[in-house]
């Protein structure tokens, strides 16, 4: 016998309105400083460790490496990054913050916790900390 589907008891879509919820406050805040979700991703993975090469960037933040190139076009743009010829490689650039994208850093690390923290506020705190442990379980089993 087949169960009816419902969408108020889906996972998927659950998951699906809390992370739509989630991108929309996030971009919110990331527009006040010029930035995007979009540009996101690369911008952590700089702040993380400067002088990778796009395809590196590509891989940590698990973006199509053209999607990659367009991101550091816009943020070249923006005089975020800059690329520097990689000394190993004629063919490959090594990507690196300007000052003015190192220093973007310590107001925007603070955002994502801050979109967490309201979304997370209508459960209590031990369901907070539960939540966060299955959901980690669930990525790392993807």
């Amino acid at each position: 016998m087949e169960t009816k589907f419902d969408r108020q008891s889906s996972f998927g879509w659950m998951i699906n309105v809390i992370a739509n919820q989630a991108a929309k406050k996030f971009e919110v805040e990331l527009k006040k400083h010029g930035l995007t979700v979009a540009l996101w991703p690369t911008m952590m993975c700089l702040w993380e460790e400067e002088g990778i090469t796009q395809r590196d960037i590509a891989l940590k933040s698990k973006v199509e490496n053209s999607t990659t190139t367009r991101t550091l076009d816009k943020l070249e743009k923006l005089g975020l990054v800059e690329r520097q010829a990689d000394p190993n490689s004629r063919r490959s650039f090594r990507i690196y913050l300007t000052e003015k994208g190192r220093a973007m850093e310590k107001d925007l690390l603070v955002l994502p916790a801050q979109v967490n923290r309201e979304l997370l506020s209508s459960l209590d705190t031990d369901e907070q900390v539960d939540m966060i442990r299955l959901l980690q379980k669930m990525v790392a089993a993807v």
